[in-house]
């Protein structure tokens, strides 16, 4: 499929570089350039762009639940066996973990990174193998089969994030999602993909089940995600977009937007 949006990469904010720049690149297997002033970028095997870049916010604190900013960040591997030797690894680092899930769609891992930025990581299914009910995609959250998945991988040799690693989606805790759906439709053009599960909306771009997604959950709390680690901006590349452009979300999130040229062709769906 012949993609009209797809994302780049993202900021973070984290406390100390030296810290998280320690769990990307020595338990995940990101690789770090260089540090400039106060950002680290690390890349995904191979890849010249950066995937994430942090971004060094002295005593910052992780970021309560309730309040709106980042829920989680969410890298996609290019299939089951990458999901599989990712878990291996996290096993073998002895890092904990904040749930194993099969959403139907895709097959994923959560945790949290030193500063308390949420993280997932997954596979995605194949398009033809995703739920539906009345010709719209549905989101499940059961259990992950983790014998079914090391089963991808008979040498059972543990990896980190492998080459063609890409940022999936970018999950947000928001005050009203009355108004990140009229920003994210509205001035990104996302569609919205779901909407049947209380308290959230997913948003998404050429059939993909969600690019961006925001929720309500958790109790509110007072304060703004910028006050805490957390996300700082991420990066997006659009089809017709004629010159690159920012936007700031309801929560005031940036997302930078830059035109997506030649034929460029996501494996999303595809594994």
């Amino acid at each position: 499929m012949r993609s009209t949006f797809e994302l780049r990469s993202a900021r973070l904010r984290v406390a100390s570089l030296d810290r998280a720049g320690g769990f990307y690149a020595g338990v995940l297997g990101l690789a770090p350039g260089a540090a400039v002033a106060n950002t680290l970028a690390l890349h995904a095997p191979g890849q010249a762009e950066p995937l994430l870049t942090l971004v060094e916010t002295p005593g910052a604190q992780p970021k309560p639940s309730g309040v709106p900013g980042l829920f989680h960040l969410a890298l996609l591997v290019p299939g089951r066996a990458a999901l599989g030797r990712v878990l291996l690894r996290l096993a073998e680092k002895n890092f904990p973990l904040q749930g194993l899930s099969d959403h139907g769609v895709s097959e994923a891992i959560y945790l949290e990174d030193p500063d308390g930025n949420g993280l997932e990581i997954y596979a995605d299914r194949p398009r033809a193998a995703w739920p539906t009910a009345g010709g719209k995609t549905v989101l499940l959250t059961r259990p992950l089969n983790v014998d079914a998945l090391l089963a991808t991988i008979p040498d059972r040799q543990p990896a980190g994030l492998p080459a063609g690693t890409m940022l999936g989606h970018v999950h947000l805790r928001v005050q009203s999602l009355e108004a990140a759906e009229a920003f994210y439709t509205g001035e990104l053009g996302l569609a919205v993909i779901v909407r049947d599960i209380p308290g959230a909306l997913f948003f998404g771009a050429d059939g993909y089940h969600h690019h961006v997604a925001a929720n309500l959950w958790g109790r509110p709390a007072n304060g703004s995600g910028g006050d805490y680690a957390g996300l700082d901006a991420f990066d997006a590349g659009v089809r017709d977009l004629k010159a690159p452009r920012t936007l700031v979300d309801p929560e005031g999130v940036r997302i930078n937007l830059t035109p997506l040229t030649g034929s460029s062709e996501s494996y999303r769906g595809s594994s």
